[in-house]
């Protein structure tokens, strides 16, 4: 089965972005997600009326997430799937902190409560085919924040895969590097709380230089990413690539879509 998967900060909707508010971004970015038409994607940024844009200008699409704040307040790290190509058999959130079922709680000098958003579907036209997919947005300000929500969502992660033994798909805008311990520990190669993860980075194992991924809507390639695909090592990646593409001049978003492409 091949799966091609997004992840997107699609930008909170600001008035004072003027004319890079949503009002003007929301048809663009509903566009390029058509145009790659991707079985899944996560989005991070997203409050509800933002996602129910979404919702209306791509009928084809279900999705799966609750606010920050719990139930509808606040950003979303919503997934989006395809109904007509995958059946959604199970869901869940959780909150990046100490007590992590305890919707808005925030640890580790946040400087937001943070969540990861999974869902594990299953394929309709080949039900032998499942995967568990999750979406997350880790603090732009406290490392601390981000090394231990890793930590947790990496535990996570492993009792999914004791428990179900399908693929998992990490996507994410993750603040951090590829220097940054975060992900050299999401790729094995360091440890965080006596924690080893066994993940893909998909830029490195297609050998993909993706440059900068946040832009702040001025475009350019010069830099490094902070948003990622990661995925357990039975996925084939096939591709990984960042969209950099504007419309009518403009950019969807202060950050590019990645797009990877796997063999589950």
């Amino acid at each position: 089965m091949q799966l091609k998967v997004m992840s997107f900060n699609i930008r909170v909707d600001i008035p004072e972005d003027g004319m890079n508010a949503w009002e003007y971004r929301k048809v663009m970015v509903s566009n390029i997600i058509e145009n790659h038409h991707p079985y899944v994607f996560g989005i991070q940024e997203g409050l509800l009326s933002m996602i129910k844009d979404l919702e209306t200008n791509l009928p084809e699409y279900r999705w799966i997430g609750d606010g920050r704040r719990g139930g509808n307040d606040d950003e979303y790290c919503a997934i989006f799937y395809d109904h007509q190509k995958l059946e959604c058999i199970d869901k869940g959130q959780f909150w990046l902190s100490d007590t992590p079922e305890i919707p808005n709680s925030i640890s580790w000098e946040s400087d937001f409560p943070r969540i990861c958003t999974w869902g594990h579907f299953r394929s309709k036209h080949d039900t032998d085919r499942e995967f568990i997919i999750y979406n997350t947005h880790l603090d732009h300000i406290s490392q601390l924040a981000r090394e231990n929500g890793t930590a947790l969502i990496l535990e996570r992660v492993q009792k999914h895969t004791e428990d179900y033994q399908v693929p998992i798909i990490l996507t994410g805008d993750l603040n951090s590097e590829p220097d940054n311990l975060v992900i050299r520990f999401l790729r094995g190669e360091e440890t965080i709380q006596e924690l080893t993860a066994n993940l893909k980075d998909t830029f490195k194992v297609v050998n993909c230089k993706p440059g900068q991924t946040f832009h702040d809507f001025s475009g350019g390639i010069n830099g490094e990413p902070i948003d990622y695909i990661f995925c357990t090592p039975e996925c084939k990646v096939l591709s990984a690539v960042v969209d950099r593409s504007k419309i009518n001049g403009n950019y969807a978003s202060d950050h590019y879509p990645i797009i990877v492409t796997l063999e589950l």
